[in-house]
């Protein structure tokens, strides 16, 4: 493990470094659940995972998580002592944030599962902010379709409220449920959140900071209300060939779907959809990528960086 204050470029750094070796080495002796069945079911599509990986990456990060979280209702109980109020339980949310096509949704799914078997966390809940989306209707009236996952294609005050509701332990909050099939928002579909042990929350600009206000007021933005986060790294030329590889072969499946918003493209030729792809990575994802996601990363608590095979090369811990 690199402990220097410093990285090779000499800048002060907040985070504790280590290698995919240094990592896996503090798996210790947790368990793995998961076979090779749960973690095909688990996995998105161009995301090959392994049960190596889930044993070197994700088995320390779930051992680190249950350390946390059970740290963590060990204050809330102190603190409920010591203001005299009665006990309830507050869920420990995590964030995981990250560029389109770096495998936030995978990394969510194997987290959910392998934290709801520790002890402690029977209960986890997984929301992605796809479902805080504007509708499309309202993005087309705002000329805002060819900035989607942009932070101003969300309603953000929704999410805050619902983030807000499940923080203070209210029960049965829901949150609105995206189709990536017709690529909007379901009228009247929601999925409920009851009180969960631990709540992941996944998006792409869930760790962008809101302006600071003029008045001196302060203003909650969505990582207020995280107790940890993650964020999933990868090269750009990485996420383009990611994104262009998984674009061609929903050609072949979701896209031929008569519901399909991009069913205009399943019959596109090869070079073509290939032309077609590359042109939506860089006008819109590696634009908003530049903008507003990367420039986040400095604020998650653990950064996973990924290779050209999407395995986990090194992993970043901030310090304490």
């Amino acid at each position: 493990m690199d402990q220097r204050a410093t990285d090779s470029a000499g800048v002060l750094s907040p985070y504790h470094r280590f290698s995919r070796e240094e990592w896996a080495a503090l798996r210790a002796d947790t368990p793995l659940t998961l076979t090779r069945e749960d973690l095909s079911r688990l996995k998105s599509l161009n995301d090959p995972i392994s049960l190596d990986e889930v044993v070197a990456i994700y088995l320390p990060l779930s051992r680190l998580l249950a350390l946390y979280v059970a740290a963590t209702q060990g204050l809330y109980k102190a603190t409920q002592r010591f203001l005299g109020a009665e006990g309830g339980k507050t869920p420990y949310i995590i964030g995981v944030a990250g560029s389109v096509s770096a495998g936030k949704s995978t990394l969510s799914r194997v987290m959910q599962a392998l934290l709801s078997r520790w002890p402690n966390t029977p209960k986890v809940d997984l929301v992605t902010t796809d479902g805080f989306l504007h509708p499309n209707a309202v993005l087309v009236s705002e000329g805002l379709m060819t900035k989607k996952g942009f932070p101003e294609s969300y309603d953000g005050t929704a999410l805050l409220r619902f983030l807000s509701d499940v923080k203070a332990g209210r029960r049965h909050v829901s949150a609105p449920v995206y189709s990536h099939l017709t690529y909007d928002v379901l009228p009247g579909e929601s999925i409920v959140v009851d009180r969960p042990d631990i709540l992941i929350v996944e998006g792409l600009n869930v760790l962008l900071p809101n302006r600071a206000a003029k008045d001196g007021r302060g203003l909650p933005f969505v990582s207020d209300f995280f107790d940890f986060s993650i964020y999933l790294h990868a090269e750009e030329t990485d996420l383009e060939l990611w994104f262009v590889e998984r674009f061609m072969r929903l050609r072949q499946t979701s896209f031929r779907d008569p519901q399909s918003y991009f069913r205009k493209y399943a019959d596109l030729s090869n070079e073509d959809a290939e032309a077609t792809a590359r042109t939506i990575w860089r006008e819109i994802n590696l634009r908003n990528l530049r903008e507003n996601l990367l420039p986040t990363r400095a604020r998650a608590n653990l950064v996973l960086t990924k290779g050209p095979n999407h395995s986990i090369e090194e992993v970043e811990l901030r310090k304490l």
